[in-house]
């Protein structure tokens, strides 16, 4: 015997036209979203960097956005020398921030800090035994470079080098430098391997500026004078354009000429960084790494502009959920959207945003739903992933089958 199951026919019918008419297409929906303007000119009437940096490695980067305007070879991992120092001052400035030191605080200067002084190019000419106050060995280590400076600052902050450099490497991690590793506080070469790349080393110049306004004031003094010994920062930016303010130099015979430097202008701050610099001497190397900087961060700020468009987790719209306990998830982006454009187009951008329908439950806080795509005169210059901005569960039975029956007419029957 066979068993049929007859269903009624114009219920039927009916029950499909209206799953029809209030369910969405299965395919990309594209939205516009609210960024007015076209234009003529396209992301390639930026020119191209300077073409005379002869620097290894470099990286440019916008302080505001944390996008990179321009590069080579940033991700190439090449000897830090004394920018070591930068992630020395980080984690120092956190311990004063957090309130475990003081700037007043006095640290007794072990043998081991002044052998490191002694052996290496620059230091701060302390003595063993001395009382140096934790502010005097910040300046020796910024301002006069000095690896005995760097060395106590590590002894007193952890209680051993080892230690700090431990906590150097740790909060590197923390700072998203994925390719970076500190082998001591101070950059002197080293039986053990350390190395870092230009893009790491803007990013940590960004983090410290950012969390550590009060402190990086430190980074643009010019000179400073401990036991009757002025000594000059080996910055040759403080003293040709006012608006330089940091941060460090860099050298030794294997890594050549390296600076990590920061400007701002009109309200708007670059970070950059050049790395592998060669010249014949100290004098051609140290003009040699500013010249570079200098142009870098002038070509950045004549030949590029950047806007936030959205924030992070903003609802930039609602679309349909299949199967689930709610039928529509509010979507937007992780992080904040900013772009980069010739300066005066930034109003002259269109975005839209794609949602790779059907979107199905469950769905999790962060999944990726689409992207939003921005484009200038029709080119697309940047996208970044759409995500859900809340968990949508996966729906009951009732929901799940309507919502299966739905999408099975519209796969066979697109309209």
């Amino acid at each position: 015997m066979t068993l049929s199951v007859r269903i009624p026919f114009l219920p039927f019918l009916v029950a499909c036209l209206l799953a029809m008419l209030v369910l969405a297409p299965v395919h990309a929906q594209e939205q516009q979203l609210p960024v007015a303007g076209d234009g003529a000119i396209t992301p390639s009437g930026i020119p191209r960097p300077p073409s005379d940096v002869t620097a290894a490695s470099f990286a440019l980067m916008d302080f505001d956005s944390g996008l990179m305007l321009a590069s080579r070879e940033p991700q190439v991992e090449r000897e830090p020398a004394s920018l070591t120092k930068v992630m020395t001052a980080y984690v120092v400035f956190g311990e004063i921030t957090e309130g475990r030191m003081a700037l007043d605080d006095m640290v007794t200067v072990s043998e081991r800090a002044w052998r490191t002084g002694m052996t290496g190019a620059s230091r701060m000419f302390i003595e063993v035994g001395e009382e140096v106050a934790v502010e005097d060995l910040l300046r020796g280590m910024i301002v006069q470079s000095g690896n005995d400076a760097s060395t106590a600052l590590a002894e007193h902050v952890a209680g051993s080098e080892g230690a700090f450099v431990d906590m150097m490497n740790s909060q590197a991690r923390e700072l998203g430098m994925r390719q970076s590793y500190f082998a001591n506080p101070h950059g002197l070469p080293s039986e053990e391997s350390q190395y870092t790349t230009a893009q790491d080393m803007v990013l940590l110049a960004r983090a410290l500026i950012r969390d550590f306004p009060d402190l990086y004031g430190y980074y643009s003094e010019r000179s400073f004078e401990y036991n009757d010994i002025s000594q000059s920062n080996r910055n040759m930016l403080l003293w040709r354009d006012s608006g330089f303010d940091g941060l460090k130099t860099g050298w030794t015979s294997s890594a050549g000429y390296n600076l990590v430097s920061s400007a701002k202008r009109n309200d708007r701050r670059l970070v950059a960084a050049v790395m592998g610099i060669e010249a014949a001497d100290h004098q051609q190397g140290g003009t040699r790494r500013a010249n570079e900087s200098q142009a870098l961060v002038n070509w950045g700020m004549r030949f590029t502009a950047t806007r936030k468009l959205f924030e992070g987790a903003h609802e930039l719209g609602t679309p349909r959920v299949y199967r689930g306990a709610d039928t529509e998830v509010a979507v937007g982006l992780a992080e904040a959207f900013w772009v980069m454009v010739p300066p005066g187009r930034e109003d002259d951008l269109d975005a839209s945003m794609e949602v790779h329908q059907p979107l199905e439950a469950p769905l999790a806080a962060g999944d990726p739903v689409g992207e939003v795509v921005v484009r200038l005169d029709g080119e697309v210059i940047r996208t970044q992933p759409l995500v859900a901005l809340h968990t949508v569960e996966q729906g009951g039975l009732v929901r799940r089958l309507w919502d299966g029956a739905a999408l099975g007419i519209q796969a066979a029957w697109p309209f």
